[in-house]
């Protein structure tokens, strides 16, 4: 396990590809190990008789090898100053970051900033919440 290897893609599937590794053993490359960014189609990213370098990601108790491409690759860099978020927030609830304030040095000062921080985000959400319904934008799935 944790080895990188060389193999084939035999067959693709809604929830990933089958690929055929050295020593005629097969493994999984789930939908979710394909790529960094989000995989809708298997079929967009991979395609049967592609060669692709995957990482044993584990062997289950029946034997079954799972396999990672993304784990068999470096991380894309992250864009500087976003924290990895594009626009205003992941989410586009236009919440922007407020300074860090000096770190608390006791486990209490710590949950204290915590809770001060949570409930801050929560009354956000909240309000924005708020506006989306009496907009009649409601929520999910409207």
């Amino acid at each position: 396990m944790g080895s990188i290897v060389e193999g084939k893609v035999t067959g693709i599937t809604k929830f990933g590809a089958f690929v055929s590794l050295p020593g005629g053993k097969s493994g999984l490359v789930h939908i979710s190990e394909i790529a960094y960014a989000y995989v809708n189609e298997v079929s967009e990213h991979l395609s049967v008789g592609q060669d692709v370098r995957v990482k044993v990601i584990g062997i289950d108790e029946a034997g079954r090898i799972n396999l990672s491409i993304k784990k068999a690759m470096a991380p894309p860099p992250r864009p500087a100053g976003t924290g990895g978020q594009s626009g205003p927030r992941a989410g586009g609830s236009g919440y922007t970051p407020k300074a860090a304030p000096a770190a608390p040095t006791s486990f209490e000062d710590r949950l204290k900033q915590f809770m001060q921080q949570s409930d801050s985000k929560l009354s956000e959400i909240r309000a924005a919440d708020r506006r989306n319904t009496r907009r009649g934008g409601g929520g999910r799935g409207r």
